[in-house]
């Protein structure tokens, strides 16, 4: 086989190029759909295989013809993977000065995380109901409905007895829902 002015040499039994470009392509299919179910999105799927075939076919030389081609070019997609995931974390981060501005300027009360995540996301009604609760009740029922701990470990991070946390949980849940419900205007349910 002639290549501009040198001639290149297969190996016994080596198939050429087109051979190497038929035998991959016939697992685009799984490539795809490997790449689709590691990005969650068809774009970045499409992306991601094109760059494992452009990858498999600069290094196609170095295929041992004989052995796993789909698992070779399995190997070369999961590379590519984790190399674009290395990457996206690496990348630069744009910090908008007027939201940082204006999250510096927030109300004194909610320094802690949880009280911040309470402020920005729950409903106003369920908030209050949260807050009205006794702070030991309040800390159990967020251990495990937010963090979402086991009660032995709800136990140990309070100190007290499991028998004592299923006792609170049972509590801050039912007050939970007392408050919501004698709103004016709550959501009472549907009436059988």
């Amino acid at each position: 086989m002639r290549a501009g002015n040198r001639i290149q040499r297969r190996q016994p039994g080596e198939p050429d190029r087109g051979a190497f470009d038929i035998a991959s392509i016939a697992h685009l299919g799984s490539l795809y759909r490997t790449a689709l179910r590691l990005t969650k999105n068809a774009a970045d799927a499409e992306d991601l295989t094109q760059e494992t075939y452009a990858r498999a076919l600069r290094a196609s030389s170095q295929f041992q013809w004989g052995t796993n081609l789909k698992a070779w070019l399995f190997t070369i997609l999961r590379n590519a993977y984790r190399n674009r995931r290395r990457d996206a974390g690496r990348a630069i981060v744009i910090i908008d000065n007027q939201a940082v501005a204006a999250s510096d300027a927030c109300d004194a009360a909610a320094k802690t995380p949880e009280a911040q995540l309470l402020r920005n996301v729950l409903d106003r009604d369920l908030q209050a109901a949260l807050e009205s609760l006794p702070r030991a009740l309040r800390d159990t029922l967020w251990l495990r409905e937010v963090d979402e701990l086991s009660y032995a470990e709800i136990a140990q991070r309070l100190g007290i007895p499991v028998g004592t946390v299923m006792s609170r949980l049972a509590h801050a849940r039912e007050l939970l829902y007392r408050n919501l419900t004698q709103r004016p205007g709550a959501f009472r349910g549907r009436r059988r």
